[in-house]
């Protein structure tokens, strides 16, 4: 059983990119279709499908590699708020991530957003993770 799924979904992504995957399949739920839909919007992966099994379902995503030199188009994924210790953060107290270049993923009461999503609708929330 699976205590963090935030976490599982993100060392599910990393391990398949390090082992040079083109698919990766992961146990689906609302937040992780959410994170899913965001990675998409924000260009770190080709394409992703929602499958239904009759159980849980299952998330396919198709992983984005460089064409030139075989690197993800995902550099780092960290975790930032854990079960054992949750992190929370007005808009005034979003970091950049990699200067701009990255994207934090944040838990709102407006759902699942990124942290520009969220400055602009001015709500803050459980910062989930960062992406670059």
């Amino acid at each position: 059983m699976v205590t963090d799924p935030i976490a599982d979904f993100l060392t599910r992504i990393r391990n398949a990119q390090m082992a040079g995957h083109r698919v990766v399949d992961i146990p689906a739920s609302n937040l992780k279709k959410r994170l899913t839909e965001i990675l998409y919007a924000q260009g770190y992966i080709l394409k992703y499908k929602f499958e239904d099994d009759n159980k849980q379902g299952v998330i396919k995503i198709a992983l984005k590699y460089d064409p030139t030199t075989k690197q993800p188009a995902i550099q780092s994924m960290e975790r930032v708020s854990r079960p054992g210790l949750r992190q929370y953060a007005s808009p005034s107290q979003f970091r950049r991530v990699k200067n701009g270049l990255g994207v934090a993923i944040l838990s709102t009461s407006k759902g699942v957003m990124t942290d520009k999503d969220a400055k602009t609708q001015n709500v803050g929330g459980e910062v989930l993770c960062y992406i670059y």
